[in-house]
């Protein structure tokens, strides 16, 4: 099977496409020359792009400069959180799957506000572009559906007898995604060379120097300069609550796309080769949520549209919309499955009863672990 970046899985492999991918593929790119536009480089990712950026650096300048009132302050760690949400899902995911321009340049100057953040560029790629994107929900290969002992988001996961309340506890579990990333994963991953048990190269050289480089940009501007203005404690507290707002978004807008009810968890064979072809896998194990709510469609960065993201990353979110019209009359046509959530509400709440699910012993594939 082919990943997105080309590299080959010597594990899990997926049928041969069919005539739905060929034509759905066909179709897709009638509807770029047809309508004469392009599937990357778009002003309105560009003016996007200058909003979010500005939002950013508009609510750190208030949280660290300006003179406000802890409530003001609080405001704005929470509005900064926000932002920092904004980049990631927008701008840095788009140019990580080289959606945003043409110009690999471009795309990598772009990709690299992750490390701006405290994330690492390189890592990120690794676990999401090259292990999610070709293998989302197979459990053991899909590192992005393994918490760890904390939650359970598979059938093929052990349940420990605590998951039973995982439905509750776990979301403020999420806001500490952030503070993990930034602090532990990322040196994790690069100490050992793997992801979630995958081998993955070590970054070496500019790669090594950009994940540095970006760690030290990120604890400069995240603690040395307010450090200089405001008590410690303060700026930890202020910290804390960002990371956390950031968290508990980034998180939750991820899980309503592959961790919900709707969605699939498919078992390899003996024989490691899927029942199905790589497209209808992405269909079968991947749910968009409101699609006819526009702000959200801006924020998160078409990122409610997961199905279309997984079968074209490397178009622009700008035109996800408009590709769920072709994708969904493609899959009522050929019987694949096109799973939509109608409101963000719908998605929230699909998660909530998967996670109730998933802690429940009636749904452990292998036996019971004790707590001890």
């Amino acid at each position: 099977m082919q990943t997105e970046q080309g590299s080959t899985s010597p594990s899990v492999k997926f049928s041969h496409g069919g005539d739905f991918r060929r034509t759905l593929q066909k179709r897709v790119k009638h509807y770029f020359k047809d309508t004469g536009l392009d599937q990357r480089d778009q002003p309105a990712m560009y003016l996007k792009t200058a909003v979010i950026l500005g939002w950013f650096f508009a609510s750190y300048a208030a949280l660290v400069f300006a003179p406000l009132p802890w409530w003001g302050r609080v405001l704005m760690a929470i509005s900064l959180g926000l932002s920092c949400a904004g980049i990631g899902f927008s701008i840095m995911h788009d140019a990580g799957h080289r959606a945003y321009s043409k110009n690999n340049w471009v795309n990598q100057l772009l990709f690299m506000s992750l490390d701006m953040l405290g994330g690492s560029s390189y890592v990120w790629r690794f676990k999401h572009n090259t292990l999610h994107h070709s293998f989302a929900n197979i459990d053991g290969h899909d590192d992005d559906i393994d918490i760890g002992l904390l939650g359970r988001l598979s059938p093929e996961q052990k349940r420990l007898p605590f998951h039973r309340f995982q439905h509750w506890y776990v979301w403020p579990l999420y806001g500490l995604l952030v503070v993990k990333w930034q602090f532990w994963d990322d040196f994790y991953c690069w100490a050992t060379g793997k992801v979630g048990g995958r081998e993955m190269p070590r970054p070496k050289g500019m790669d090594a120097a950009v994940l540095v480089g970006g760690k030290l940009v990120f604890l400069v501007f995240g603690f040395v300069v307010p450090a200089l203005i405001h008590p410690v404690g303060w700026v930890i507290a202020f910290y804390l609550l960002a990371s956390f707002v950031q968290g508990i978004v980034l998180a939750t807008v991820f899980q309503l796309a592959h961790c919900v009810e709707e969605a699939d968890f498919p078992v390899p064979p003996e024989s490691h080769r899927m029942e199905h072809d790589w497209a209808t896998h992405q269909l079968m194990t991947t749910v968009d949520f409101a699609q006819k709510n526009p702000l959200i469609t801006w924020y998160v960065g078409g990122l409610n549209y997961q199905v279309e993201h997984h079968l074209f990353p490397r178009i622009s979110h700008i035109h996800y919309p408009k590709l769920a019209e072709i994708v969904r009359e493609t899959c009522e046509e050929f019987g694949v499955p096109y799973h939509a959530q109608p409101t963000l509400w719908g998605g929230i709440r699909s998660h909530f009863r998967h996670l109730r699910r998933m802690g429940r012993p009636e749904t452990a594939s292998e036996p019971t672990l004790n707590a001890a």
